[in-house]
């Protein structure tokens, strides 16, 4: 305000911004008044300071106004926190003879959100000067017409309210004719002029009369119109109308060429002075009237699409005359009835159409304004949703409704909702209208992921060589984008006192396991290690799984004899005596292989033998038995080769050689393997105290 008063602006627009100021701020609602006409850019109100918000809080809320028509009258400078003009306001389009004339508005404020409402008061200024329907006004006047006879001239009409309205009528200053001016019950003015001397149409036929209609505004506006009256010969009665004032309603939805009312008139005169023809010589405002008079039977239709939500009401003037120009006035009022023609209209003032998954319960999605142009229950709408969905309405200020979440959201069972919003008046038949809107629901890092197998387990054989794939893991993660990427992880641990990943390594991006190390079955047979999967959520979040890994043998060790006992140089025997029969066990061969399944299956073989025809072996057992009766005639000294074989791809194999001494007694055994050596270097004393201690030791163990 200070700007303009700075500029100079011309006296008018100086007392016009006079009452521009902060009418109200109570309860989050303000109220400014300015006058119309204002130009682009000029300040309107200090939002920001009448409302007790900081401008940082304007700018981090993305404060937008939101106000309702296709006029964006004013706009928001969120930087200073002012409301200016955005463009120019006319108060008469506006609001038409309303008055006082406002406009209401909101200020959307989010993260949280605040709504403020905002009621702009538009000053009328005189803009316009009374403007007649008509250039000039005919009146035929007979002579005979009395003193004190009233004719009812045409209304000027002017668009502006209060003061700058049309304030008063002046008539050129004449001998026969003196004006007067009445005021109706809304407040408006219209012109009689009533006859003060007789006229005498021999002296004069035609009289011109300036009628002047002017404002209050100052400078004053003002319009005039001429009347031409032509006085006739006498007729000394005017038409009558059967009331003083008609009364009708009609629905704003007729049919065009429909009768709303009729009204009438009587003249007392006989024959041609007596016929009576209907005229309107007012309308309340200088738009055309959607109704016409039928100058002969009064019957009113209408001609034009009557408006409710426009036009509520129309007050006319009527005028009935006879043929001479006398008239009878009277008025009719029109009053329109609202019908449910208008379908409620939804608006999003706030949407952002995204929410959080983890958004508490009451989180608002939506600011919706819902608005109808009928009246009374036809403008009254009710709100709702149409499917189950989790979320609920609810009523917020003035037309506006919020949507709010009702229930805990889960984007891994829905990601989007359709959410169709349906608004009904409560006319007969309702009117409903529907918006649909989509809402997608946004990722939070709420999922751990989750192996496809708590336990994995896979086997290798061994001596295996190092760097090969054991292996590939595999987790999943129903969250989304950086949430749900996944890096695989060894848990540290100790394996025969080593750490883990001197056996095993993980590649963090596809859960392959390589093997670091070669492995012997005969060492250990299995392995277990523990795994991570872990997403890249913050913070992030983690699973574990087992990997077991079984050994598998291979044939990589040959047969160990434990029995009998090979040692160096030195002679051991099995002795048999002479009286054997067939299938005297003579002693068993003992072996062990330290791989397993098949690969330590043994079988024994007699490879060689002094005597093949007096021993074998048995192949599954390693037992050393007679096959045929032993007879004086076989030699003391039998040397046996057994050969021991596993059951692997291929076999291993080892030889054990076994001496048997046939004979009764140890002296004869001992005499016979005296010179028995494979190396004479072996024969000390040690040696033959050994050899003859088995040769004991077997002797007592057959003969037992």
């Amino acid at each position: 305000m200070g700007y303009l008063m700075r500029r100079g602006p011309p006296l008018i627009l100086r007392i016009s911004i006079l009452p521009f100021c902060l009418l109200a701020a109570v309860s989050g609602q303000i109220r400014y008044s300015i006058p119309e006409e204002m130009r682009k850019g000029l300040f309107v109100g200090d939002v920001a300071k009448d409302l007790g918000l900081d401008i940082r809080r304007l700018v981090s809320g993305r404060a937008r106004l939101v106000i309702d028509g296709e006029h964006q009258y004013v706009a928001l400078n969120q930087n200073k926190g002012h409301i200016v003009v955005n463009e120019r306001i006319d108060r008469e389009s506006l609001c038409a003879k309303k008055s006082p004339c406002s406009f209401t508005l909101e200020i959307v404020l989010e993260d949280p959100l605040e709504l403020f409402s905002i009621t702009i008061e538009i000053q009328d200024v005189n803009d316009h000067a009374p403007v007649f329907p008509e250039n000039e006004i005919n009146l035929e006047i007979s002579e005979s017409t009395p003193t004190g006879t009233v004719f009812l001239l045409d209304s000027a009409a002017d668009p502006d309210v209060g003061i700058n309205s049309l304030q008063r009528y002046s008539l050129k200053e004449n001998e026969h004719f003196v004006l007067k001016q009445h005021i109706r019950a809304d407040g408006s003015k219209y012109p009689e002029m009533m006859l003060q001397s007789n006229l005498d149409r021999e002296k004069e036929s035609k009289h011109t009369l300036i009628l002047t209609a002017a404002d209050g505004g100052e400078p004053q506006k003002s319009g005039t119109v001429k009347i031409l009256v032509s006085v006739l010969d006498a007729n000394d009665n005017a038409p009558i109308f059967t009331q003083t004032s008609y009364k009708a309603s009609v629905l704003e939805n007729v049919l065009p060429g429909t009768v709303v009312t009729k009204v009438s008139a009587e003249d007392a005169d006989q024959g041609y002075n007596g016929n009576v023809t209907y005229f309107f010589t007012h309308q309340k405002d200088d738009s055309s009237c959607p109704f016409e008079i039928n100058p002969n039977s009064g019957e009113i239709k209408r001609t034009a699409k009557l408006d409710y939500e426009s036009y509520p009401n129309y007050e006319i003037n009527l005028q009935a005359k006879d043929p001479w120009g006398v008239a009878g006035a009277s008025k009719l009022l029109i009053e329109v009835a609202d019908v449910n023609d208008n379908s409620p209209i939804i608006t999003m003032a706030s949407y952002s159409g995204k929410i959080s998954e983890d958004s508490p319960l009451g989180t608002v999605v939506a600011l919706i304004s819902v608005q109808d142009k009928d009246s009374g229950k036809n403008g009254q709408v009710r709100l709702t949703l149409e499917e189950n969905l989790p979320f609920n309405i609810k009523f917020s200020l003035r037309n506006y409704y919020t949507l709010v979440t009702d229930q805990i959201l889960d984007r891994e069972k829905h990601s989007k909702y359709n959410i169709t919003l349906s608004a009904t008046d409560e006319g007969i038949p309702p009117l409903s209208s529907k918006k649909v809107l989509g809402l997608e629901v946004t990722d939070v890092n709420d999922n751990a992921p989750a192996f496809t197998k708590g336990i994995y387990n896979t086997e290798i054989v061994e001596n295996n060589p190092p760097g090969v794939s054991l292996l590939q893991i595999y987790a999943t993660d129903p969250d989304l984008g950086q949430n749900a990427r996944i890096s695989y992880y060894l848990i540290d641990s100790g394996i025969n006192g080593n750490p883990v990943s001197k056996y095993f390594s993980i590649i963090t991006e596809s859960g392959v396991i390589p093997l670091l190390h070669s492995f012997d079955y005969e060492q250990l047979k299995e392995y277990r290690i523990r795994v991570q999967a872990q997403d890249g959520g913050s913070p992030p979040l983690r699973s574990n799984a087992t990997v077991i890994i079984g050994i598998q043998d291979q044939n990589d060790n040959p047969p160990q004899v434990l029995y009998p006992v090979q040692t160096g140089g030195s002679v051991v025997a099995e002795m048999v005596p002479r009286s054997a029969d067939v299938g005297y066990l003579v002693t068993k061969v003992v072996a062990v292989d330290v791989d397993s399944g098949q690969n330590a299956w043994l079988s024994y073989k007699l490879q060689k033998a002094t005597d093949r025809a007096l021993f074998e072996v048995g192949s599954q057992n390693g037992e050393i038995r007679t096959i045929c009766q032993v007879t004086d005639k076989d030699a003391v000294k039998q040397r046996l080769t057994v050969i021991v074989e596993d059951n692997g791809q291929p076999s291993r194999s080892a030889t054990v050689i076994v001496n048997v001494a046939v004979a009764d007694s140890f002296p004869e055994v001992l005499s016979e393997f005296a010179d028995f050596s494979h190396d004479k270097e072996y024969n000390d004393n040690l040696t033959f105290y050994l050899v003859l201690a088995l040769a004991v030791v077997s002797f007592l163990f057959i003969t037992c």
